[in-house]
This record gives C-alpha cells, sequence and structure tokens, in this order.
C-alpha cells in the first residue's frame, strides 16, 4: 500500500490474528497479502500449503489438488479399497494415503499453532471454524459481484471461459467443503464479524478491516 502508514499499532491490540474466508476472484489472498503487509504480520496462505505439505510429507501440488474441498467419488473409492483390501490391511501401516481428511486435520495443527504465535493473517482452509471461539481472532469474508471476479480473473491471465467456469466451480467445492467438515452452510455468516464487498478496491477494504479491528479492541477493553 504505497503512501499509506500503518495506523494500528499492532502492540497495543486485543486482536492477533485475522482469518479471511473469500469468495473464488474476490482478491482475498491479494487483501489477505496487504493486510499481513502493512501490520507486519505473517500471512499463511501459500505459507499453510507448504507447512501442510511437508508434515504430510507429499508434494505441495498434492496438497493444492485438495485442500477445500471434499475426495471425488472415485478416491473415496479407491481408498476404501485400499484400506479393506488383504494387502492393504496387511501394509496399513505403510498406506501414505493424502485425502482431504488427513489434509483437514494438519491443517487445523498448523492454524492452530499459527494462532498461538499470533499477528498472523490466515487465509481460508477453515481457520474461521476452526478459530471461531478465540477472542483474540477477528473473521472476516470477502465477496464481490460476478463481473468483477471474473475481470480480476482476466487480469490473471485467464480466459474468460475459464474465468467463468472457476468462479463457479470453485466456491462450489468450498461450499461442499465447509459442509460436509464444519457441517454448515457456506458462507456461515454468524461465524464473521464483518462480510465485505471488494468491489470498493483492495486498499479500502483493508483499512475497513484494521478500522475493524480498533473497534472489537475498544469495546472488549471499555
Amino acid at each position: 500500500m504505497e503512501g499509506v502508514q500503518r495506523f494500528v499499532d499492532v502492540g497495543t491490540l486485543m486482536i492477533k490474528i485475522v482469518t479471511v474466508e473469500r469468495e473464488y476472484g474476490s482478491g482475498g489472498g491479494e487483501i489477505a497479502k496487504l493486510l499481513a503487509t502493512q501490520q507486519g504480520w505473517k500471512l499463511w496462505d501459500q505459507l499453510l500449503t507448504e507447512e501442510i505439505a511437508r508434515l504430510a510429507n507429499c508434494p505441495k501440488a498434492v496438497v493444492e489438488v485438495r485442500e477445500e474441498r471434499t475426495d471425488p467419488l472415485y478416491y473415496r473409492l479407491f481408498k476404501s479399497f485400499l484400506r479393506g483390501s488383504y494387502e492393504g490391511s496387511l501394509n496399513a501401516h505403510k498406506l501414505n494415503v493424502v485425502d482431504s481428511e488427513s489434509i483437514l486435520k494438519i491443517t487445523e495443527r498448523v492454524v492452530q499453532h499459527a494462532a498461538k504465535t499470533g499477528n498472523s493473517v490466515i487465509v481460508g482452509r477453515g481457520a474461521q471454524h476452526f478459530l471461531r471461539n478465540r477472542p483474540d481472532t477477528l473473521r472476516v469474508f470477502l465477496y464481490a459481484p460476478r463481473e468483477n471476479k471474473v475481470r480480476r480473473l482476466l487480469a490473471r491471465g485467464k480466459s474468460e471461459t475459464e474465468a467463468q467456469q472457476l468462479v463457479d466451480t470453485v466456491d462450489r467445492e468450498r461450499a461442499d467443503f465447509i459442509q460436509k467438515y464444519f457441517r454448515v452452510e457456506w458462507p456461515d455468516r454468524a461465524v464473521y464479524h464483518s462480510m465485505i464487498n471488494t468491489a470498493m478496491g483492495d486498499e479500502a477494504v483493508v483499512h475497513m478491516i484494521l478500522d475493524l479491528m480498533k473497534t472489537v479492541d475498544a469495546k472488549a477493553t471499555a
């Protein structure tokens, strides 16, 4: 945020973690990065994926196609066969099936570690639900009009057809993921402190989040 001074004293804040859930194409990753940079906080986005991959002992690309998704039917059947077959039962301790459930368990560990460390901005991955009972966590949801999301994806180099398809499919996968593992509709409005339309611009959204942090802190210390 060029030319913008940091206007929140992080040393005096009670809020130490911000979770950023987002619609695909709404700019959640970019806004989380701006927020983390301005505050001097740690950004858990790609870093979160990398840490999950390290703990799961698998390539980062494997985690990227599994996180925030449910396993496809063919994969669930394959996993069931492996675990139920005679050969699979003999070698159960050797099976390293990297599925959505195993990734979710590792994700929770990493998210809780990030929260314990504090001064963190955590993007997606169900973090808003893992940390919903922490008073030092601000939970925001970012959305945008469809045309804005498509325009942002086009700017990233996606084709019109690909952008339209991604806007529909990625959010549907995220909704299925939240429904299956957290038993709530996506987005679960009650879990968020604020839901913000990013059409106003990334910097404006960051300002809103920082103002909200100050407001929540002021109320907590009143």
